[in-house]
């Protein structure tokens, strides 16, 4: 599996959704409702159905770490197996990982046009479905998000579960003030108080403070939460009303469709948020509605061992690369990547040695990187014959992961606006595999 270009016109990717695959995976059966349903059809013949009622997945998988820092054109995941089983899984590996993968780029995305702010996941609401809301609350905690408004995926993954009150809340009551002195009574320790129902900068900045002197003086803090309106002129004025009345610990939350363009705009004019609640445009993509990634046959079993394939295509762009392959990451001194080749499996890579970097499709493009510290192969084993390979990682360790690696890109492969392409290269081996593939097709077709 790899994707064809990176999300976002972006400079990476954050590689999720291993987890939920493996696990899918390891669990794949069906029952006699399944093929009796199939049965019904007419399509399949007995022999078919019956071995659907024995079916198990007992495939190899190779794949990058989840939480791992991808790019375009290279495999992410790699599945060894009979053609059937490798063929079925299909649409099941992309669905997961194409959306996860997508979701976790774009909180990455939100999460640096922050400065690392803190990131509310409010997406619940707005998602695909209760399946794609779970999905996406677990990949944009990945991402960087620090808690979601989605209950049952903080009880599923273990995500800390956030939330603000609703404008309805504001609107059940006979004032405000009433509203806001009821939430705080329940929730001291957790009260941010909504306040453009009505009349931001007159009854609900005012409503707020009094609340808040209330609870300052019990000893709690408290924040308020803009939903609508210039968000940068209101937050302003209301950073200016609550440090006026003393409650300078005050913190100041706004939602209200934001992104990364809108994020990045409200920093860059100084505007006095401390908290972003992100809903629609994380969950589903915003701008990009989906991750192109695909699954390809790279290479079949023959008398003689493995043969590579290949898809060949009038654009350059969707033919593939041939052969059984493996990803290495070359890296500097501080850890931060330089380029990755993509070789043939068997190829032998040899720390201090001088690689030429032909570029995938054009073909007098390369260079020979010289300087490097070490390499890193980037495809392991994580399932061995249908079964998962060692511990799980908690969703918090795959979240520090992801962070880890994001912060060791270099700041131009993270420039929301026009960023530096990361070097995706093949091996000269790979080249002259692919070369003869080509060739040969041009012959014989």
């Amino acid at each position: 599996m790899f994707f064809r270009k990176n999300p976002f016109d972006g400079g990476y990717a954050v590689f999720a959704g291993l987890a939920d695959v493996l696990e899918s995976l390891e669990n794949i059966r069906f029952t006699a409702s399944d093929t009796g349903y199939l049965d019904k059809s007419g399509l399949f013949r007995p022999e078919f159905l019956s071995c659907l009622e024995n079916f198990s997945f007992g495939g190899n998988v190779f794949a990058a770490k989840e939480g791992d820092v991808v790019f375009q054109g290279e495999p992410i995941l790699r599945v060894h197996g009979g053609l059937m089983e490798c063929q079925f899984i299909e649409s099941l590996v992309l669905n997961i990982i194409n959306f996860q993968t997508l979701i976790a780029t774009k909180a990455s995305r939100i999460k640096t046009a922050s400065k690392n702010g803190s990131l509310l996941e409010f997406g619940l609401r707005r998602a695909q479905g209760p399946d794609g809301a779970l999905s996406a609350s677990r990949a944009a905690y990945i991402g960087g998000v620090s808690a979601t408004s989605n209950t049952e995926a903080g009880r599923r993954y273990g995500i800390p579960a956030k939330g603000t009150m609703a404008h309805s809340w504001v609107m059940s009551f006979d004032s405000e003030y009433e509203a806001f002195k009821t939430y705080a009574d329940h929730y001291p320790g957790e009260s941010i108080f909504l306040i453009d129902t009505y009349d931001t900068l007159g009854s609900g900045i005012d409503n707020a403070v009094k609340v808040g002197l209330e609870l300052k003086q019990k000893g709690y803090n408290f924040g308020v939460r803009l939903d609508s309106g210039d968000l940068c002129y209101l937050s302003v004025k209301v950073r200016e009303k609550l440090d006026n009345a003393g409650l300078t610990e005050a913190f100041i939350t706004v939602s209200n469709d934001l992104n990364e363009e809108i994020i990045m705009q409200l920093l860059s004019d100084n505007a006095p948020i401390n908290l972003w609640g992100i809903g629609t445009q994380l969950v589903t993509g915003g701008s990009h509605s989906s991750l192109p990634g695909v699954y390809k046959l790279c290479a079949r079993e023959t008398a003689g061992g493995f043969l590579p394939v290949m898809k060949v295509s009038n654009n350059p762009g969707k033919t593939t690369n041939p052969g059984i392959k493996q990803v290495h990451r070359f890296l500097d001194n501080s850890g931060s990547p330089l380029g990755d080749l993509i070789t043939l499996e068997d190829e032998t890579i040899s720390p201090g040695s001088v690689y030429r970097f032909h570029h995938p499709s054009q073909e007098a493009v390369w260079f020979d990187l010289e300087h490097y510290a070490s390499i890193r192969t980037m495809l392991t084993p994580v399932m061995r014959e249908g079964r998962r390979l060692g511990l799980e990682k908690k969703l918090p360790e795959i979240r520090d992961y992801a962070a880890e690696e994001i912060a060791k890109l270099d700041r131009t492969c993270k420039r929301l606006v026009n960023p530096h392409t990361y070097k995706v290269s093949i091996s000269e081996t790979l080249k002259t595999v692919k070369t003869g593939l080509v060739e040969d097709y041009l012959k014989n077709r």
